[in-house]
């Protein structure tokens, strides 16, 4: 092999001599594989082209150095809690690739930073490296960079143990997954990996790492984190009883601007708006347009539009297709393209058949109140559309930490119960959502639905979340409970 090296550099510079292409050895270096000749050969093949790669390396541990914390470190925002315990107990656990995936601008990032913030000081500075590929002074985005980027952090910072690495927004660097494979094969380093929706996807991930990860989405902020990053500390029953019309006051800005950090943290209400409408046009054009090469714009544009003006609405591909002129095959890919953006995602009818439930009408919902408030036209407003958004969302975050619990709604003798949570082969709960204050407000046809859906489905644990009504109510020996939305969202 090392004969091999040897004749082919020699070749190589007797070529370049030959037509005085000055610069072109390094391009002929960026084409070269480490994964498949080895760093070793890379090294040899780059001294023979009179290339000091320690220089490379200093230039890259410069870059690194400011965004960790053997470095100077970084900004590492509000704690979102939550996310950040279930992944350090991943770490602690099974030998897995962690990745971590949700709709764009969700605070993937920053919980990244808090991840190795809290990593350096337990395992030591030096043991922890992250990376994000957005970084442009990195120049390349070939594998070969995402080696040379992890041999200096060997060669300069010498970590003494089994390092940690934080790859955030991967999906820049082209053929990331066989470096992670191969790293995570030899059990040489313990791995995240994070990106935009736009590449990384969850499905994606199950295919690129062929069941070696572990997935965790990250969502907007949910109404408990929405009040930590606002400053309003919401600890036990007490808090809440002391707290309660500060929670409901923050409780409509939550449904107005949603809970993307950005628009949380933003005083402006204009400005909120304008931030909105700019994650929207960029989940568009990058995580939709150009993944998916969609060249009829103008229709998914329309499309869009139409799924944030009817949110908590069930829809069809069918009646779409008729109502915005568009071939049904075309709203059916586009549907399946936006709830990859993870922009929105939909619920399908509770069927004791798989048939049933593909050919019933789903109910679409946006992944955020905020953005569906900021693109969707309306004509009046609708709180208990909304209301009813923030229960599905807040649903799915939830069920994202269990495999076993599905999500549906029911429609039974022509009437609808917003949401039945399964797990695993049993019903658990049946959810009805009402704008409603008094009891005097609670629509009977909605209890009634309730009571029927028990019975049918065997399920006794009934409620329905008001705006603000606390209460039971009795029927046949059933309790209907009465929960406000506040409360519900902080159990």
């Amino acid at each position: 092999m090392t004969l091999i090296v040897e004749e082919l550099g020699k070749l190589l510079m007797y070529r370049l001599q030959s037509y005085d292409c000055t610069g072109s050895w390094m391009m002929i270096l960026s084409s070269i594989d480490p994964l498949i000749f080895g760093s070793h050969v890379t090294q040899k093949l780059i001294n023979l082209g009179h290339v000091w790669l320690p220089v490379r390396k200093e230039e890259i541990i410069s870059i690194l150095s400011e965004w960790n914390f053997w470095g100077r470190g970084l900004d590492t925002g509000h704690e979102r809690t939550f996310y950040l315990k279930r992944i350090l107990s991943f770490l602690e656990g099974v030998e897995k690739v962690i990745s971590i995936y949700g709709v764009r601008r969700s605070g993937k990032s920053f919980l990244l930073r808090q991840v190795a913030r809290e990593l350096s000081e337990k395992l030591g500075k030096n043991n922890v490296l992250y990376v994000n590929f957005e970084e442009v002074r990195f120049g390349s985005n070939d594998v070969s960079m995402l080696v040379e980027i992890y041999d200096a952090y060997r060669e300069f910072i010498r970590p003494d143990k089994k390092p940690l690495l934080i790859l955030d927004e991967v999906q820049e660097i082209r053929e990331w997954e066989r470096f992670v494979r191969s790293l995570h094969e030899k059990n040489e380093a313990r791995i995240i990996v994070s990106g935009s929706s736009a590449r990384l996807m969850s499905e994606d991930l199950a295919t690129l790492l062929s069941g070696r990860d572990i997935p965790v989405e990250v969502f907007p902020l949910s109404f408990r984190e929405f009040l930590e990053f606002r400053g309003v500390g919401v600890g036990g029953e007490r808090d809440v009883i002391i707290k309660k019309f500060e929670i409901i006051r923050n409780l409509r800005e939550y449904l107005e601007f949603g809970g993307f950090p950005e628009v949380v943290l933003e005083g402006d209400e204009e400005r909120k708006k304008a931030i909105l409408r700019r994650y929207f046009e960029t989940i568009l054009v990058k995580d939709v347009e150009r993944r998916f090469r969609v060249r009829e714009r103008e229709k998914l544009e329309f499309l869009a539009n139409f799924y944030m003006t009817n949110i908590s609405s069930p829809v069809t591909y069918t009646s779409i297709s008729k109502i915005l002129n568009i071939p049904r095959k075309t709203v059916e890919r586009f549907s399946s393209y936006l709830a990859t953006s993870r922009a929105l995602f939909f619920i399908n009818r509770f069927s004791p058949t798989l048939k049933e439930q593909e050919r019933a009408a789903r109910k679409v919902y946006s992944i955020d109140t905020g953005m569906s408030n900021a693109i969707g036209f309306r004509i009046f407003e609708n709180y208990g559309k909304t209301m009813e958004n923030v229960v599905a969302v807040e649903l799915l975050r939830r069920s994202s930490t269990s495999p076993v619990v599905r999500i549906y709604y029911l429609k039974i003798d022509g009437r609808e119960v917003d949401f039945v949570v399964k797990e695993g082969v049993r019903i658990k709960q049946l959810i009805q959502v009402s704008y409603a204050s008094s009891m005097g407000e609670i629509n009977r046809r909605e209890i009634d639905s309730l009571l029927k859906a028990s019975e049918e489905l065997r399920c006794s644990d009934l409620i329905v979340i008001t705006w603000d009504l606390e209460d039971r109510i009795t029927v046949d020996g059933k309790v209907v409970k009465l929960v406000p939305l506040w409360k519900w969202l902080l159990m």
